[in-house]
Order: C-alpha cells, then sequence, then structure tokens
C-alpha cells in the first residue's frame, strides 16, 4: 500500500493520544521530521518527538509474506533526539490501525539510501488483541507492536522496554504478562532488580490498558453520570487500586468523564448501593466554607439518579465493592 499523507499519520497519533486520556498537540510542521508534539495526560505535560512511516509490505516475491518494513526516508543520519522528553521511531499500519516501535538507539545512525526497518506483520496482530507484542530482531533488538490505546504507555517507556526486551528470559516474561498469564517467581528471581521494576510496569501497564478498554465498551464509552461521550471519558475503579480488595473486573469500573472521575476519585461524590451517583455532603460544606463551592449547581445537576450501566447486567457495579469504596472513602 502507498504511504499515509502527513497529516493522516499525524491524525493517527492525536488520536491514539485520545483514546489514552491524553491529549497531543503538534507543534511542528505536519510534513517535517521529527513531528513534535505536546502531549497533556492528567496533571503532567512533556514535549515528544516523533519519527514515524507507514508500515507496508514493501513487494517483491523474494520477501516473505509477513515481513514488513518502514523506510527511513528524507532524514539523514544521526537522528536528532529531544532533549526535554521521549524520542520515538515509529511505523504505522493504517489497515489494522497498529504501531510498531523501533530501537531509537539502534537505528540513529544508518547508511544513506533510505534504509528499512523490518517488523513481523503477527507482531502488530498480536498487539492489537493483546495490547503489545514482541518480536525479536537479528540484531538483538526487540520490535514493539502496540494498540492506539497503549501510545501513552509506550512514550513513556520505550526506552526501558526496548533495553530489557533483549534479555530473552525477560522477553518470555514480557510476552506471558502482555496475555494476562501468570509469571512463575522462579522466572524472574535471578533477574537484575531494574529488570524486574520494567517488568512490574509493563504488568501494571497491560492490567490498565485491558481495564479501560473493558469498562469504556461496557459502558458503550458513556460517562455513567451524564451520559457524554465525545471520547472525553475514563476507566474509573470503584475500589481504588491500592485498596484491600480491588479487582481489575468490569464490576469494579465505572465509565466517567475526567471531571467526575476526579469528584469521584476525591469523594466528592459516591455511587450508592442502589447505583446512584450522588454529593458527598461533607465534601460539598467543606468546598463552601473555603470559597471553592463555584459551579456546584452545574456539578450536582447530573447527580442524584441512577447512573447509566452497561447493557449486559452480569457487567453492573458490584455491591461488593460499591460497600467496600465507601468505607474506604469513608462516605
Amino acid at each position: 500500500m502507498a504511504a499515509l499523507p502527513p497529516k493522516e499519520i499525524v491524525a493517527a497519533i492525536i488520536d491514539a493520544f485520545t483514546d489514552t486520556g491524553a491529549a497531543a498537540t503538534l507543534i511542528s510542521d505536519v510534513r517535517s521530521h521529527p513531528r513534535r508534539f505536546y502531549v497533556v495526560a492528567g496533571e503532567s505535560a512533556f514535549p515528544l518527538w516523533v519519527y514515524i512511516w507507514t508500515i507496508t509490505h514493501g513487494g517483491g516475491a523474494a520477501r516473505p509474506r509477513n515481513e514488513y518494513r518502514i523506510q527511513l526516508t528524507s532524514v539523514t543520519p544521526p537522528l536528532p533526539e529531544n532533549p526535554d522528553g521521549p524520542t520515538l521511531l515509529l511505523g504505522y499500519e493504517p489497515n489494522i490501525k497498529c504501531f510498531a516501535g523501533f530501537d531509537l538507539r539502534k537505528h540513529k545512525s544508518f547508511s544513506v539510501g533510505s534504509p528499512s526497518i523490518q517488523v513481523n506483520y503477527k507482531t502488530l496482530r498480536d498487539a492489537i488483541r493483546d495490547g503489545f507484542a514482541y518480536s525479536r530482531k537479528g540484531n538483538d533488538e526487540i520490535a514493539i507492536g502496540f494498540r492506539p490505546d497503549n501510545i501513552l504507555a509506550y512514550a513513556l517507556n520505550a526506552e526501558s522496554m526496548h533495553e530489557s526486551g533483549t534479555d530473552a528470559r525477560v522477553l518470555t516474561a514480557l510476552e506471558k504478562i502482555t496475555r494476562l498469564g501468570p509469571i512463575d517467581a522462579d522466572e524472574t528471581a535471578v533477574l537484575p532488580p531494574e529488570r524486574k521494576r520494567i517488568l512490574a510496569k509493563v504488568s501494571r501497564l497491560v492490567r490498565d490498558s485491558d481495564f479501560r478498554r473493558k469498562v469504556t465498551i461496557a459502558y458503550d464509552r458513556k460517562c455513567a453520570v451524564t451520559g457524554l461521550q465525545l471520547r472525553l471519558i475514563d476507566a474509573a475503579h470503584i475500589l481504588p487500586v491500592g485498596a484491600s480488595g480491588s479487582t481489575d473486573e468490569v464490576t469494579n469500573g465505572l465509565c466517567l468523564s475526567p471531571t467526575y472521575h476526579r469528584a469521584f476519585d476525591r469523594g466528592l461524590i459516591y455511587l450508592t448501593e442502589d447505583c446512584h451517583m450522588v454529593v458527598n455532603p461533607k465534601k460539598k460544606n467543606d468546598l463552601v466554607r473555603l470559597g471553592l463551592g463555584g459551579g456546584l449547581v452545574e456539578f450536582e445537576a447530573h447527580l442524584g439518579r441512577e447512573i447509566f450501566l452497561p447493557a449486559d447486567r452480569r457487567q453492573w457495579p458490584n455491591l461488593a465493592y460499591i460497600r467496600a469504596a465507601n468505607q474506604y472513602r469513608a462516605s
């Protein structure tokens, strides 16, 4: 297939960050390399540089059927790196809407003549299913396929993921983690501490991604309080991560717009046992007393009624999680 126009490949990046609940703004020319973005994710923000090309088969009967590639055109070595944040080297396959990430350190310098970097197409298909997927390349490098909703996680951890993945033991563990499979303690006992840390981090990233995907689909990508879609929703845990008994089950999740997500996490609102979202009068009174009650009338307009629930009753909030959460937050 032909390479995507610059506007479309930039739009794919921006849309991917939107799917994570973040926002990416292009601050460079749409045609130039690297594309420079400013990313805002929650309360953090950072500049991001991205070298990206369309993933294509490249043609030719001699080329293996599953061997796809990006071709580094319109750039000259060595590739400049972002001094203030991450720099990514990516490919994008628009047919299945999947990204591939490559180790920038392995390709920062290269011979002239539009060199190519290969990725197995099965890696991309596995990434769409599992969120992340990995394939070992012949030059002591791994290519990492990732679904668009994992672009933020990849951007913040790309260097350590590529470095750790070159260790065959780590790569085996990463593949199990990505499929949400159990890891035998004996497999990681001999790993250096920094390798164990990246495994723990990727494990959390995979679970977070899986949780967000399941919850947002269950709630038809609508805020459970307002019914708002507009790609302005988060997946919130009813019983917070870290609290005893918290899980990543859909029944411990709510789909919420960011304002109501923050209000829920901070205890300003809470879910009753009959699935009504209501304001916490103590927290409300505290805000009014501090002179911070502006907008409460509009904020409360959506409260006091049953939330929008999943069509599948089996995915409705579990009563045990609601009770535990309200006790945890002392509602």
